[in-house]
């Protein structure tokens, strides 16, 4: 059931209780969403238990060991895209919030009105069947059953007459039965046909503390990074981006007027989040400009930077600018505060003449101080790169905490820095991976759908075994891909990526993304075909993660499973 008053139906609940929270740790945007709701409870004393979790198993065994101490569940991206106690299978008395991006929502949860709570925008698009569409009261069909016997005492030719009737009736019924069934049938396979991403969660759990007037800078600021995580792992519409913007940028005006006074202003730990439009270039206020080009997706895209005359366009882009090489290598940080003056509008205007239309971007940025600055767009990569971070054997939930620990910046500046390096390596690995497998032509169009395989023993690739950077390797790629065929057909195809999981058991992780267009509305098929090609091949698949398109496949079923999909989506 839809939550129409948060506060009275959610906060006011549980105030008073002894929570668990259970969150997704399978995205940096999970991590804003937390600290948001860590930092509500905080305000009044709720007594909480945070416990990260990767997948519907983890989410089961969490549920599992807190039950029987714990009445109240607060799930936060994860849980509304599956029938929630169909898989848990709780007691009559436990409640589950959710606050969840995952969409569709699945219609037991939404007409669950005892049990389930979901703290979602109704707003969204979320196209949701009627009751009577979907569900049908099983004693409709027996309604006449009890009257049939009644005429035993009839004369015989008057009870044939009534059983005649009556059998007519039970057929009528049947074909009504079978008919309605088929139609709920085919509503249902439109309604969920489609994965896609709603709201940031992030974005709802701030509204709740505006509504409560608890709202802190810290809170808006994590609703900014929340949101820009979901534009820069393009989850989201671009007009939902800037409508969403609009709304935030409203916000931040509101909590600048509110903190206008001399004293805070010249704090120095003070915290300031300014509205800008600034450069589609990942990093590169913490990086040289020239690394940064070479490893944004946007530009290396754009100028093709996997080829000799792709090389030699970002020169003469450079020409263009009339920046000195030594300034473009050099840290954004060392570079004359002359250039770094009007470097974006100088940027912007060479852009142009080189097709880059949009290079830039509504965001938004945090001063701490008077020294540290972020963009949204940094404290994402960051947080990304630390959640999926693979240089050292530490456990996901480790990798979790530091993740959401860079988002408390002004306490933790060393961690942010450190994520913003780890997010440089990774971007670095993602280009070179998007160069290799274009020059090697790794990508083959399998009919209806193009195909891309990283092998074991390939750069990085333990890195790519993780769901989220397989997921960014597969977009940049298919941008790249897009880019550099000439055959129109493959432009419009999606792309489906494997990637070696665990070489002992045999696994392989696949992901699989829609076709790349400025237009697009973001919705996946590949969950549902998955489900279906794994039942029509027997396929050994683990169908774990929150996201439906990406599952783990045993290695030797690969080539029976795609050519499942072959057949089921030509």
């Amino acid at each position: 059931m839809f939550v129409s008053d948060i506060r009275k139906e959610f906060y006011d609940v549980v105030v008073n209780q002894s929570v668990v929270i259970t969150q997704a740790c399978t995205g940096s945007v999970i991590c804003h969403c937390c600290g948001r709701c860590q930092a509500l409870f905080h305000c009044d004393h709720v007594q909480y238990t945070l416990v990260p979790v990767r997948g519907w198993q983890d989410l089961e065994t969490a549920f599992l060991e807190h039950k029987e101490q714990f009445r109240y569940f607060v799930l936060i991206n994860c849980g509304a895209n599956a029938d929630l106690l169909e898989t848990l299978q709780p007691e009559e008395e436990t409640v589950f919030f959710i606050c969840d991006t995952h969409r569709p929502v699945d219609v037991i949860n939404v007409y669950n009105d005892t049990q389930i709570k979901l703290l979602i925008r109704q707003d969204d698009d979320l196209g949701i069947p009627a009751y009577d569409d979907i569900f049908r009261d099983e004693d409709e069909d027996e309604q006449d059953s009890g009257n049939e016997s009644d005429e035993g005492s009839e004369p015989s030719g008057k009870r044939r007459r009534f059983e005649e009737g009556a059998l007519e009736r039970r057929i009528e019924r049947q074909r009504e039965r079978r008919e309605w069934e088929a139609r709920r049938r085919e509503i249902l396979f439109d309604y969920e046909q489609y994965e896609y991403h709603g709201t940031s969660s992030a974005m709802v759990m701030f509204e709740l503390a505006w509504v409560m007037s608890k709202d802190t800078k810290d809170m808006l600021w994590w609703s900014v990074v929340g949101l820009t995580d979901q534009w820069v792992h393009d989850r989201i519409p671009h007009m939902k981006y800037v409508t969403d913007v609009a709304t935030l940028q409203r916000h931040v005006s509101r909590h600048n007027h509110r903190n206008e006074d001399e004293e805070n202003s010249l704090s120095i730990d003070c915290m300031r989040i300014s509205f800008e439009y600034d450069l589609r270039l990942a990093l590169y206020q913490h990086w040289s400009l020239y690394e940064s080009i070479c490893n944004s997706c946007y530009t290396s895209s754009s100028f093709k930077l996997w080829s000799i005359h792709g090389q030699k366009k970002l020169q003469e882009f450079l020409a263009d600018m009339g920046l000195p090489l030594k300034q473009v290598r050099q840290k954004f940080n060392s570079m004359d505060v002359s250039i770094k003056e009007n470097l974006r509008e100088v940027i912007e205007e060479s852009s142009n003449k080189y097709g880059m239309k949009d290079i830039r971007i509504q965001t938004f940025g945090v001063h701490f101080g008077f020294k540290n600055k972020f963009l949204a767009g940094d404290v994402v990569h960051a947080a990304s790169a630390l959640l999926e971070n693979v240089e050292r054997d530490e456990k996901g939930t480790d990798n979790f905490i530091k993740a959401l620990d860079c988002l408390s910046s002004r306490s933790n500046i060393e961690q942010l820095h450190q994520g913003i390096d780890l997010g440089k390596k990774k971007l670095m690995a993602v280009q070179q991976t998007v160069a290799s497998c274009i020059c090697t032509n790794l990508i083959i169009s399998q009919g209806p759908f193009l195909y891309c395989y990283l092998m074991e023993g390939t750069p990085d690739v333990k890195l790519f075994s993780k769901p989220l950077s397989l997921t960014l390797l597969s977009k940049y790629l298919l941008k790249a891909f897009v880019r550099s065929t000439r055959n129109k057909r493959c432009k419009l195809l999606p792309l489906i990526m494997a990637a070696p999981l665990d070489t002992e058991k045999g696994t392989v992780i696949v992901v699989g993304i829609p076709p790349d267009s400025e237009s697009s509305d973001k919705k996946n098929f590949f969950g549902r075909a998955f489900e279906k090609a794994a039942e029509s091949t027997g396929s050994r698949t683990l169908h774990d993660h929150f996201d439906t398109s990406v599952i783990e496949l045993k290695t030797e079923d690969r080539s029976k499973f795609l050519d499942a999909l072959i057949t089921l989506l030509s």
